[in-house]
């Protein structure tokens, strides 16, 4: 069995230089907090296939996208020997070039285990991408390698539960990996020129899939992690731990979202067994980051949701209004300053990908592969329903495995850069235009 909890793509920046934020760039998970391209779609009709192409190998990653080229990562083989990265034209996407590196340490392919569940990170010099094998490499936009680490050789086994699909995340100078294992988790801080070490420090020691976050907060960067039980902030040009937050649980997936004012969304679930149901609409909601007198920092909900839960999408916002999915597929509604809930309307079912925002539209991308488009305003209204997927994914079992019995389309992650829709399965990109 596939565990649910790995096959999200997991973060991006949304206030770093402007380099890594061009307008038709898509340069890390969840790069923007709204998407651009409500002037260019007809949302009364279905949106017309511009191209789709079979991955190779399988893959959980969100793609990322510079200029005409959108990028990708997959693993390959009954023990994910072959870590690939792949490069297509966002025109017609025609494959451009593909590389593969050894995994340095390859492990059974399972349904238990993720499979390049980390999004890449790219800018105007180059693409970084991470492998839950251990493996970081940087590859320049027309695929020669510039340099790799193998993070088990310099830093031991990454011994974590159902593996790794923290995302990587970026400024200008430095790429940031979060390896949340059981046995001495860490942060880590690359320079994006050499692949040297900025700076390492303790991770969260908890259990986590979400993936580190920047946001802005009185003028300054933070970094922010977060897992069961805990968020902390940490000073993304040291590593130091600026603030840590204990009042949560069931944030295992999640991903903080960055709002105005040193404040960001965040979201919660807690599985059935585990004692916590009660707790969990009280652990989704606004956090807000303050300055002490002291000069130093904390933080604390702002307001906690009274019904609103979430599933493994995070958490997203407008101006007005926060929108959850919990995983029974309802979509809530609440005021983004006061958390008084707005709407509650039943869905298609879970999210697994992080939706999209736009100026007037919210788009919900189900697990199962579906698209619904709903109209923000007093109320937000469903314009369609759209069957993206229409063959199950039959993800091929390991020699010697049983057959997936959860086989069927997972609707990983989907983006939007310039005036198209990227959706990303196991093993199919998909591109996706307005009907005119």
């Amino acid at each position: 069995m596939k565990s649910p909890l790995l096959t999200i793509p997991l973060l991006g920046v949304l206030f770093a230089a402007t380099s890594l934020t061009a307008a038709d760039n898509w340069t890390a998970f969840q790069n923007r907090q709204q998407v651009q391209i409500d002037s260019n779609w007809n949302w009364s009709a279905a949106p017309k296939t511009a191209w789709k192409i079979e991955l190779t190998g399988y893959g959980q990653s969100s793609p990322v996208v510079w200029n005409d080229r959108v990028f990708i990562t997959t693993v390959e083989g009954p023990n994910k020997e072959n870590c690939l990265t792949t490069a297509y034209a966002l025109k017609d996407g025609q494959q451009l070039w593909q590389q593969s590196l050894a995994n340095p340490t390859p492990a059974e392919s399972s349904f238990y285990i993720s499979k390049a569940a980390p999004t890449p990170v790219v800018d105007d010099n180059q693409l970084v991408v991470f492998f839950e094998g251990g493996l970081v490499a940087s590859y320049s936009h027309e695929g020669n390698l510039q340099w790799q680490k193998d993070l088990v050789a310099e830093y031991g086994a990454i011994d974590a539960r159902h593996g790794l699909s923290s995302s990587l995340e970026q400024n200008s100078e430095n790429v940031f990996i979060w390896v949340e294992r059981q046995t001495e988790p860490y942060i880590l801080a690359l320079n994006k020129s050499s692949g040297d070490v900025a700076w390492k420090s303790a991770g969260l020691g908890v259990t986590s899939w979400a993936s580190p976050r920047l946001m802005r907060v009185a003028g300054e960067e933070q970094l922010l992690l977060s897992g069961i039980g805990k968020i902390a902030g940490f000073d993304p040009a040291t590593g130091k731990q600026l603030w840590e937050f204990t009042g949560i649980t069931g944030n295992s997936t999640p991903t903080p979202f960055p709002l105005k004012d040193g404040r960001f969304l965040i979201g919660a679930t807690t599985g059935q067994g585990d004692g916590d149901e009660g707790r969990a609409a009280e652990s989704n909601g606004v956090i807000a980051i303050t300055k002490q007198d002291d000069n130093s920092w904390a933080a604390d909900f702002v307001w906690r949701a009274t019904k609103a839960t979430s599933s493994f999408g995070t958490p997203v916002a407008n101006d007005s209004t926060t929108f959850f999915v919990n995983k029974t597929g309802i979509l809530f509604g609440l005021d983004i300053n006061s958390g008084e809930q707005q709407i509650a309307e039943r869905t298609a079912g879970s999210v697994w990908a992080t939706p999209l925002i736009t100026e007037n539209h919210l788009l919900l991308f189900g697990k199962s592969g579906t698209l619904e488009v709903f109209k923000l305003g007093d109320k937000p209204e469903l314009v369609q329903t759209v069957e993206l997927i229409t063959q199950p994914e039959a993800e091929p079992a390991a020699e010697g495995e049983a057959p997936n019995r959860f086989a069927g389309p997972t609707l990983y992650a989907a983006i939007a850069v310039e005036d198209k829709i990227l959706v990303r399965t196991g093993n199919e990109l998909t591109c996706l235009e307005s009907a005119r």
